[in-house]
C-alpha cells in the first residue's frame, strides 16, 4: 500500500458537483493498493495511521495522534500512487491492483480504521474532486513495502 497522509483543518470530496463527504480536523488519506498487498500491509498501515503523532500538543510539539485529538479521517482511493514514470511522459499504472482486488481491500482497510477513528470515504473508481486545507502543511508518505 502507498498512502499519502495529510494533516488537515478540514477536507471534503465531491462527486458530480455534489458534496459526498466532509471532515473537520483530522487526516486526509490518499490510498493506493498494490497487487502484492496483504492483510499484514493493511494492519501495519492502520496501526501507523491511527497512532502517528503528527498533531500539536499544548506546547506546539507534534505529540498527539488523530485518536488523541478526536479527529476524523477522509479516505480516498487513489490508484495513481502506483504510477510508473520511468519511461516516456505517460505514466503506466500496471503497478496498481486491479479493481476487483483493490476495491474490497480498500473497503476492509476503511472498516479497520473506522473501528478506531471516525472515517468517511469517497467512492472507489469515481471521478472525485477533493478539497482540503492542509494544516502545517504536514504531508507524510507511507509505503507498507518500505518499513
Amino acid at each position: 500500500m502507498k498512502i499519502v497522509i495529510q494533516r488537515v483543518k478540514h477536507a471534503q470530496v465531491s462527486i458530480d458537483q455534489q458534496l459526498y463527504s466532509r471532515i473537520e480536523q483530522g487526516l486526509l488519506l490518499l490510498v493506493g493498493v498494490g497487487p502484492e498487498d496483504s492483510q499484514e500491509d493493511m494492519d501495519y498501515a492502520v496501526r501507523k495511521i491511527v497512532n502517528m503523532r503528527i498533531f500539536s500538543d499544548a506546547e506546539d510539539k507534534m505529540n498527539l495522534s488523530v485518536q488523541d485529538i478526536g479527529g476524523e479521517i477522509l479516505s480516498i482511493s487513489q490508484f495513481t500512487l502506483h504510477a510508473d514514470t520511468k519511461k516516456g511522459n505517460r505514466p503506466a499504472f500496471t503497478g496498481a491492483a486491479k479493481p476487483d482486488m483493490a476495491s474490497p481491500f480498500y473497503d476492509k482497510f476503511n472498516q479497520l480504521l473506522a473501528e478506531q477513528v471516525p472515517v468517511k470515504t469517497g467512492v472507489f473508481g469515481a471521478d472525485m474532486q477533493v478539497e482540503l486545507v492542509n494544516d502545517g502543511p504536514v504531508t507524510i508518505l507511507l509505503d507498507t513495502k518500505n518499513r
